[in-house]
């Protein structure tokens, strides 16, 4: 059976004083009120200082677009109704982890005494995108293939380049915070469903993990959900950065898919490999260079993409996501998250103002139907 390929989209977003533009840990109230409006779709994350909110499932990128600029609204308002702002960005500018107080929940005091300061210091935002795919092993079949684009949507997604108060030259430091974390990175290849499964039973019983969950991959089969979630992303900026890389991922996905289907195998290169572009990806983002490993040699990471963008060509119309899709080569022009925030800093030299930036462009382009006495 043909999967669904619905769409979940995950995002951790800041909570940050609007005066001095530190970050601040969001009031209960926030999650309380949240619940009230969107029951399980909010929640706290390890620090006090981050609200992740996630959409139903979604059929369509258009339905998941509703979704996204619904959650930041309500969110919004929610953290305005508390003296704070929200803002979308894979770090904070300036804030020190160590002032950053940790969630009171067993589960994150958990992973807090096994990796001590490396979950201390993990204080970075992500984008998380599900696509459903029921059969399990075509899930396995599809992440074999699709970490070959990691370092294409991490560089796409690029939006952390300021840690601790400094420029830091990559235009990704959030994924090389999140490397110090154990089972995190690209995947290795599976021939199996079975293999993945007596591996993630290995770790359980050997004391590594209690469950799948603490497989923290760039690409994993959920452990409890019917989906492939792709992990490498710092949350973007704004609402259409975020619905284009769920489009792309769909894309991706569905393209790859197609090729299964049909008995036609995708080239499979070594995690090492990928790896190598993954650091090119956090390193220079959409500006730099990619390996092309068929033909050996370097490419512009620019080129690349428009490569990948006419690789999944042929799919778009059917999931309806050329517009939303075409929304990368905006991010091809104007440069992604990371390049705007180093523009405004080159500008300005004021960490605060890049801060400022930040959160108005996390609500740019939102609808404001949305509020939070409303459910929407």
């Amino acid at each position: 059976m043909r999967p669904k390929f619905t769409i979940g989209i995950e995002e951790e977003f800041q909570t940050v004083d609007p005066r001095t533009r530190e970050l601040r840990s969001h009031v209960s109230e926030i999650i309380e009120e949240g619940r009230i409006l969107l029951g399980e779709q909010i929640k706290p994350e390890m620090h006090r200082s981050v609200v992740e909110v996630g959409t139903a499932i979604c059929r369509n990128i258009q339905e998941a677009r509703q979704e996204v600029c619904r959650l930041r609204s309500i969110v919004s308002a929610l953290a305005v109704k508390n003296d704070l702002r929200i803002a979308a960005s894979g770090t904070h500018p300036f804030s020190d982890w160590r002032n950053e107080p940790i969630t009171p929940n067993e589960r994150y005091f958990e992973i807090v005494e096994e990796l001590q300061d490396v979950a201390r210091s993990n204080l970075i935002f992500g984008l998380h995108v599900h696509i459903g795919i029921e059969d399990r092993e075509t899930v396995i079949a599809i992440l074999n293939a699709a970490r070959y684009f990691v370092p294409h949507i991490l560089a796409l997604s690029a939006n952390s380049p300021f840690w601790l108060g400094r420029n830091t030259g990559l235009k990704s430091v959030r994924s090389s915070i999140f490397k110090k974390f154990p089972r995190t990175g690209v995947p290795d290849y599976f021939a199996s469903w079975s293999e993945f499964d007596n591996f993630v039973k290995l770790l359980i019983k050997t004391g590594c993990i209690d469950n799948g969950k603490k497989i923290w991959w760039d690409i994993r089969p959920h452990t409890f959900y019917p989906t492939l979630e792709f992990r490498m992303c710092d949350i973007t900026m704004r609402a259409d950065e975020t619905i284009a890389m769920a489009a792309l991922i769909q894309a991706i996905v569905v393209k790859l898919y197609s090729l299964y289907e049909k008995n036609l195998g995708f080239r499979i290169y070594r995690r090492s490999l990928i790896e190598e572009n993954k650091w090119r990806a956090a390193r220079y983002g959409i500006s730099g260079k990619l390996i092309d490993f068929g033909k050996r040699e370097e490419v512009p990471t620019r080129d690349l993409i428009r490569e990948l963008l006419a690789f999944v060509d042929d799919v778009v119309d059917e999931l309806g996501s050329r517009q939303e899709l075409n929304y990368i080569y905006q991010i091809l022009e104007e440069g992604s998250g990371a390049d705007r925030q180093l523009e405004v800093y080159r500008k300005t030299g004021d960490l605060r103002i890049v801060v400022d930036y930040i959160a108005d462009e996390t609500m740019r382009g939102i609808p404001q139907q949305f509020s939070a006495t409303s459910p929407g």
